[in-house]
């Protein structure tokens, strides 16, 4: 027996409405964004920019798919992916298999909405179930959007500073130096249950704001929507087992934090931070020779870094993720409404960059 959902509204029923299809789902997807403990969090503590839409596929016999959305209300109405705009993570569809995921990119075509996807992985078979489902049914355009960087781990891994340059791994040995005479450095990667969480997150969390992100203003800590987004997928996280937060010690000094899960087989980087007054030992970096070595150790398949490649993950790999932007226009007023507004806001940017440099 098989059947297609109808949009979910944000209700307190959602939960139950989806849960028991999400849990089964949570044992196929790799990336924690597929999952329904990051899309619960990002519902229930990130401002609403419209209606939740969750579109699900039940094939029965194990295969389904969900695809998790918002109505945009401001302007042209679109469907969007949920949390991306305040998160910045690339997400993707929950599914079992790519039938049921062609089922539901045939369902979305049929809501005659536009659609807006910011940051899809590129490897994903969502954007050839795309493709097949918009073809004779609207215009489909895909573009690149900001790759992330990964390390895929093998034996050789397990000795990370080794896969630096020389002079990469000299900086290593004297930051490492610098750390000890602060006193014995002591290394933790941590799966805390709900009820260690609390403090060990406080910590966490005050580290970060220790750092330059404090300074400018970006830590967690002075931002109570993303807290408490991280709050509560830390939580889920930890009662599933995969939360994993990594801690380096020296002496009586908490120097450098990691926030992290391990999913589909890989480790999955949420954020960091270091305490700024220990910079001149490096601390980040010490703790992420640590955790990539664990990783290795772990067996896991790769060490993703998220965000965006910056001039520190580069010291560790030059390997990126792609990722793409997929705009959708069905035929009909609503899809042409979004792609004249689309087309004349891009020409608009355009048009300011181009006088921007002129003026200069």
């Amino acid at each position: 027996m098989s059947s297609e959902s109808e949009p979910a509204t944000r209700t307190r029923d959602t939960d139950a409405a989806v849960t028991s299809l999400w849990s089964l789902l949570d044992t196929k997807h790799t990336s924690p964004m597929q999952g329904y403990a990051w899309n619960h969090s990002c519902w229930t503590t990130l401002p609403a920019v419209g209606a939740l839409r969750l579109l699900s596929v039940d094939a029965g016999a194990g295969s389904a798919a969900i695809a998790p959305l918002v109505e945009t209300q401001a302007g042209l109405h679109r469907l969007v992916q949920l949390g991306v705009d305040h998160l910045h993570e690339p997400s993707d569809f929950s599914y079992s298999d790519e039938t049921a995921l062609d089922r539901l990119a045939a369902r979305l075509v049929r809501t005659r909405l536009p659609l807006l996807l910011k940051r899809v992985p590129a490897d994903s078979p969502t954007v050839g179930a795309l493709r097949d489902a918009y073809r004779g049914h609207g215009l489909l355009f895909v573009r690149p959007a900001s790759p992330f960087p990964r390390i895929v781990l093998g034996e050789a891994w397990r000795t990370p500073e080794r896969q630096l340059n020389a002079g990469r791994r000299s900086d290593l040995r004297r930051a490492r130096h610098a750390a000890e005479a602060l006193g014995p450095l002591r290394y933790e990667v941590l799966a805390p249950t709900p009820a260690e969480l609390g403090p060990l997150l406080d910590l966490a969390f005050d580290i970060e704001a220790a750092s330059w992100k404090g300074r400018d203003g970006s830590a967690v800590r002075q931002d109570p929507m993303r807290a408490a987004f991280f709050r509560s997928y830390a939580e889920a996280a930890s009662q599933a087992g995969r939360l994993r937060l990594a801690f380096l010690h020296a002496g009586v000094h908490s120097l450098a934090m990691e926030l992290a899960v391990e999913s589909g087989g890989s480790l999955w980087l949420l954020k960091i931070g270091y305490r700024e007054e220990f910079s001149r030992c490096s601390p980040g970096m010490l703790l992420m020779a640590h955790t990539i070595r664990y990783a290795a150790e772990q067996g896991l398949r790769s060490y993703e870094f998220l965000g965006t490649a910056e001039a520190w993950t580069r010291i560790w790999t030059k390997d990126e993720r792609a990722s793409l932007t997929i705009r959708a226009y069905p035929f009909g007023m609503r899809g042409l409404a979004a792609l004249v507004g689309d087309a004349t806001g891009l020409a608009k940017r355009r048009f300011e960059r181009a006088l921007t440099h002129l003026t200069q």
